[in-house]
């Protein structure tokens, strides 16, 4: 019988797991924003907090969660390329001496990512495609939405 619960709680382990890397992230725009679509490097830019202003002159926001959660294992891997301690670091120093206007934001779920989104001009987010309200434009990245084929930041 013991190596039965053993079994289980491995399965349900494995499934979580699974579940978790499963997870497509999308970015999301505040939608009086003119931006619609990134290449791969501008979200980089962005993300890194590289890029303080958009072509219009509204200042750029990135909002994000944590990068250190494990539901944004792919913001790490394809977008960062670097390791969580790396990312909070980089984070902590794009966002020094910028207290009125932080380049950086990361909030604690992905509910409150898109309501800072939506009333921050100048924002964008990253949040699981689940998450995504009418009160944001979901932006392409390389050319591609979330869920089409190719898309970069498919969880699978």
């Amino acid at each position: 019988m013991h190596w039965r619960g053993m079994l289980a709680a491995a399965l349900i382990t494995l499934g979580w797991t699974a579940s978790v890397q499963a997870k497509d992230l999308a970015f999301i725009s505040n939608k009086a924003n003119s931006v619609t679509t990134l290449t791969l490097p501008e979200a980089v830019k962005v993300c890194k907090g590289q890029l303080s202003h958009w072509p219009d002159g509204k200042p750029v926001s990135f909002i994000t969660r944590d990068p250190a959660e494990a539901e944004m294992r792919l913001l790490l891997e394809k977008v960062y390329g670097m390791s969580k301690e790396d990312v909070k670091a980089l984070i902590a120093s794009a966002n020094h001496g910028r207290g009125d206007h932080p380049a950086i934001i990361v909030l604690s779920s992905d509910e409150a990512v898109v309501k800072k989104v939506e009333s921050t001009p100048g924002a964008i987010g990253v949040v699981d495609v689940y998450s995504i309200s009418g009160g944001v434009t979901v932006l392409k990245l390389g050319g591609k939405l979330p869920l089409e084929p190719g898309y970069p930041l498919h969880g699978n």
